[in-house]
């Protein structure tokens, strides 16, 4: 049981929610719109899952090697920098990971296409093996995107864009204007994860030359960079509502909105670095609650 325990916290439990948040939008909307299917909803949850478990354990060993995960840093201890797991296990459990991550891309797929719209299989096979490679170069390697101040954008466009998109893709095989607004909200409120945690770590990152956008800005205008990632999300959700209001069900999300504000001013409010730690659990739930929640009222609204 020790020698689990950990794996387990190098897994990041608490980061899967976020993970899954735009799979439930677009998942949702498919079912609003009457293309949805529980196998592909299965699959695209279990490959989105490992997906997140890839990127924590190559995020683990990247930042292990370059030394960035250090006392200095004061999140939760690393299971490299514990000592707990050495690089060459976590560097094999990586390597094992990648396949599970190609089996469920692989019965994703199938269970979208089957063995028809060859050139849409071979277009999300290609994206899936993007998305590993993303996960694996946000902190592995010499290029790593995340130590260039790049890691917001991709979040932005893997947890929210494709997510959500292609999620409703592998449903409907087309793409819908609906999309695009729920798209941008998850992939706002997804930077706005990232970009908490590197202000947590905004010195460590800065003494290990792990330049993020909170490092690039400093913590003052990082946090108003921050403040308006989420002010942004909200704003669209509102105009949301408007564009595809079709019944009170619609606007149940919206409830969302007071944790949302209540976590900007506790940000903007709060001094220490490491004191912001515990919003980033508030953000993440907080996302996973508006994606739930804006798709239970377009479940609703479809019965």
């Amino acid at each position: 049981m020790e020698n689990i325990k950990p794996w387990i916290s190098a897994f990041r439990l608490r980061t899967l929610p976020l993970s899954v948040s735009g799979i439930v939008v677009g998942s949702s909307i498919a079912y609003y719109n009457g293309f949805f299917n529980l196998s592909i909803f299965i699959f695209a949850v279990l490959t989105t899952l490992s997906l997140q478990v890839l990127s924590n354990l190559a995020n683990d060993y990247g930042d292990g090697v370059k030394g960035t995960d250090n006392q200095t840093r004061i999140g939760p201890e690393r299971a490299i920098q514990s000592g707990k797991i050495t690089p060459d296990q976590m560097f094999d459990a990586i390597k094992i990971n990648i396949l599970i991550v190609i089996l469920f891309t692989f019965l994703l797929i199938y269970s979208a296409f089957n063995t028809y719209n060859f050139l849409y299989s071979v277009l999300f096979f290609v994206l899936g093996l993007l998305c590993i490679y993303a996960a694996i170069r946000y902190t592995v390697g010499s290029t790593a995107y995340g130590y260039r101040a790049l890691g917001d954008i991709m979040v932005f466009i893997f947890f929210g864009l494709i997510s959500v998109i292609g999620t409703y893709f592998l449903y409907a095989k087309q793409i819908d204007h609906v999309l695009i607004l729920p798209a941008c909200i998850i992939g706002l409120l997804s930077a706005g994860v990232l970009n908490l945690n590197n202000m947590r770590d905004i010195e460590s990152d800065r003494i290990s030359n792990k330049i993020t956008i909170a490092v690039k800005l400093g913590i003052t205008k990082a946090k108003i960079y921050h403040s308006v990632l989420i002010i942004l999300a909200i704003v669209l959700s509102i105009l949301f509502v408007i564009f595809y209001y079709r019944s009170f069900a619609n606007l149940v999300f919206i409830i969302v909105f007071i944790p949302l504000i209540k976590h900007i001013i506790i940000i903007n409010t709060t001094i220490e670095p490491k004191l912001l730690d515990p919003q980033l659990k508030i953000l993440a739930l907080s996302t996973f609650a508006l994606a739930f929640l804006l798709g239970l009222g377009h479940i609703y609204t479809a019965l």
